[in-house]
């Protein structure tokens, strides 16, 4: 018995062995047929239809973005699916996966980024491709690419400002009588964001909307896919570097109104310091920023800033003006007084500054938070981040 179930044994395990190396000698032989007189030179329905490339985009990794150099990056699988006849086959599988030295010896479709600056194809530890050939001659082409893009940015509304950065990609030179390009589904599955691959410091990404256009050149017409991601800035660390420091220089300098109109030296240091500051405020929130020739939302706040400071530094020079006359005296009671103000010696300018320049600085910013705040991007079918 005990032989018997040995030699039962060993039947089992050499059927299994031929079985494999039958189907190995056939996958070959398949694969042998499929490039036996295949040119891969020549597109998929040369002189008969064009040729349907359908995508659709895996977002793995989004941003940084760069506010200077207005350009973003985006780690994505990039998924190209289309049809080629010459690659039918019959075996005993439905779908061959193949690795990327298939993909060098057929057909593939010559897509670009228009608006790329670089991209790269990842190649650690192998070539990152992925090759799929359906038993109907149907193929799927994927790849993990990082591109570096354009993202055009008006900054007029800096820092409250939203942004749509489009990723713009197409045949490079294939017209549209040859190659088109299709989403392969909706809007919502064909550009797919990962829950978690956001890199965004200072944005938002709301979402991500997607379309098709049709681009005329001196070489013919070429269709051009286009995805488009929504970003929105955040204030938060601009309403701590600029707008508050600015808003606690300019109450500073109000502090003036309410020192001894003879005090000049305690009131010249406020007004000369504040000043400077503001300056300094000013060169500072300009260096994160392109050099843009208009002014951005932050550019008016700090100049009606600078405009209260420096206003404030004009009224004490009024002040002193009509109270000691054209010359200046400067004492050393004066200094040893420092900032006691009399109640009976006190401007009427200095009176009229305490109640005018706090509503008009409080008005500003009552105006210009809700003119700016309020302002919300309407984007339509936009698909919302996860």
């Amino acid at each position: 018995v005990l032989i018997l179930l040995m030699f039962l044994s060993l039947s089992h395990h050499h059927a299994a062995t031929d079985s494999f190396q039958t189907n190995i000698t056939l996958f070959t032989r398949i694969l042998d047929s499929l490039l036996d007189g295949y040119d891969n030179r020549l597109r998929p329905g040369l002189g008969d239809r064009v040729t349907e490339v359908k995508t659709n985009i895996y977002v793995t990794s989004f941003g940084p973005v760069s506010d200077t150099d207005m350009e973003y990056t985006i780690d994505v699988f990039f998924r190209q699916s289309w049809k080629d006849e010459r690659l039918k086959f019959h075996g005993p599988m439905n779908i061959l996966p193949l690795n990327n030295l298939m993909a060098s010896k057929i057909w593939t479709p010559d897509t670009f980024f228009h608006n790329g600056k670089k991209s790269v194809a990842h190649n650690m530890t192998m070539p990152n491709k992925l090759l799929r050939i359906k038993d109907d001659g149907t193929l799927l082409y994927t790849m993990r690419l990082t591109v570096h893009a354009e993202c055009p940015m008006h900054l007029e509304d800096f820092p409250m400002d939203s942004h749509s950065c489009p990723l713009k990609f197409g045949s490079y030179a294939y017209t549209i009588s040859e190659v088109t390009y299709a989403w392969t589904r909706n809007a919502s599955e064909s550009v797919v964001v990962e829950g978690e691959s956001s890199r965004l410091n200072q944005y938002d990404l709301l979402g991500q909307t997607v379309g098709q256009e049709t681009i005329k050149s001196s070489t013919g017409e070429y269709t051009v896919m286009t995805a488009e991601f929504h970003l929105k800035r955040k204030i938060g660390y601009f309403v701590i570097q600029t707008y508050l420091p600015c808003i606690m220089t300019v109450i500073l300098s109000q502090v003036s109104f309410w020192l001894n109109r003879e005090s000049v030296p305690a009131r010249t240091v406020f007004g000369v310091t504040t000043v400077l500051t503001m300056t300094t405020l000013s060169i500072s929130a300009r260096n994160s920023l392109p050099k843009v020739a208009y002014a951005t939302a932050m550019d008016w706040f700090i100049a009606v800033c600078y405009a209260f400071v420096f206003s404030a530094l004009i009224e004490f020079a009024t002040v002193n003006y009509f109270t000691n006359g054209s010359s200046v005296s400067i004492t050393l009671p004066t200094i040893a007084k420092g900032g006691a103000a009399d109640p009976n010696n006190v401007s009427k300018i200095d009176r009229l500054s305490r109640i005018l320049f706090p509503v008009l600085f409080g008005i500003f910013n009552l105006v210009y938070w809700a003119t700016y705040l309020n302002k919300e991007p309407v984007i339509p079918n936009m698909v919302p981040s996860v």
